[in-house]
C-alpha cells in the first residue's frame, strides 16, 4: 500500500525544509501533498527573502488525518505563528497524535505544535530560540540534530535535514507507535 503523507505549511515557510523532505519522501514512492488554510499556492522563505511559490493539494478544512499515513511541519518564522493561530490546522495536527501516526518537524515548526498541545512528556529539539517555549510547554529539550520520540521526529534547522529526512521515512516505514508514558 503507498503511503500518503501530509505536509501543513502556509506563506512564510522555510523553502529547503519543505523542498528536501518532499523530495526525500517522493524518492521514497510515497505520495507527498502539501495541506494549507487557502487554495492555490504559497510562497517559500528563502534567504531572508520571499522566493518560490508550491501548489497546494488540499485545504486545512477539507484535509482528514485519517486519509494519511504521517504528517510533516517545515519551519520559518512566519509559517509556523500563522498556523498556531488557525484552529482547523491544531485540530488537524491533533488527530495525527490521537491516531499515533507519524509526525515531524523542524526549525520553527514545533510552536504550531505547543499551540496543539502535544510536546507535554515529549523528547524532541528544535531551532534553539523556541527552545524556552517548547520547555515551558512541557516539552524535554535537547539539542541534538535528530530526535526520534515514539514516532514523533524533531530537529533544528535546514543543516539537519539529511538526518531528519532519513528518520522521517524510517518513522513512516514502521507506521502507528504506542505512546509510552515516562
Amino acid at each position: 500500500m503507498k503511503k500518503r503523507i501530509a505536509i501543513l505549511a502556509t506563506d512564510g515557510f522555510e523553502e529547503s525544509e519543505l523542498k528536501s523532505p518532499k523530495e526525500a519522501l517522493e524518492k521514497e514512492g510515497f505520495t507527498v501533498e502539501i495541506i494549507s488554510e487557502n487554495e492555490g499556492n504559497i510562497k517559500s522563505w528563502k534567504d531572508g527573502n520571499w522566493s518560490n511559490e508550491y501548489t497546494v493539494n488540499a485545504t486545512i478544512q477539507n484535509a482528514k488525518a485519517s486519509d494519511y499515513d504521517a504528517l510533516m511541519l517545515p519551519g520559518g518564522v512566519i509559517n509556523p505563528d500563522k498556523l498556531r493561530r488557525n484552529k482547523d490546522a491544531l485540530t488537524f495536527v491533533k488527530h495525527f497524535f490521537e491516531q499515533k501516526k507519524p509526525v515531524a518537524a523542524i526549525c520553527h515548526g514545533p510552536q504550531t505544535l505547543i499551540s496543539a498541545d502535544v510536546v507535554k512528556g515529549r523528547k524532541m529539539t528544535s531551532f534553539s530560540s523556541i527552545k524556552d517555549d517548547l520547555v515551558n510547554a512541557g516539552a524535554n529539550w535537547v539539542d541534538e540534530e535528530v530526535v526520534v520520540d515514539q514516532g514523533f521526529v524533531t530537529s533544528r534547522n535546514p543543516n539537519d535535514l539529511p538526518a531528519f529526512n532519513s528518520k522521517l521515512i524510517e518513522e513512516i516505514k514502521e507506521g502507528k507507535h504506542k505512546r509510552q508514558h515516562a
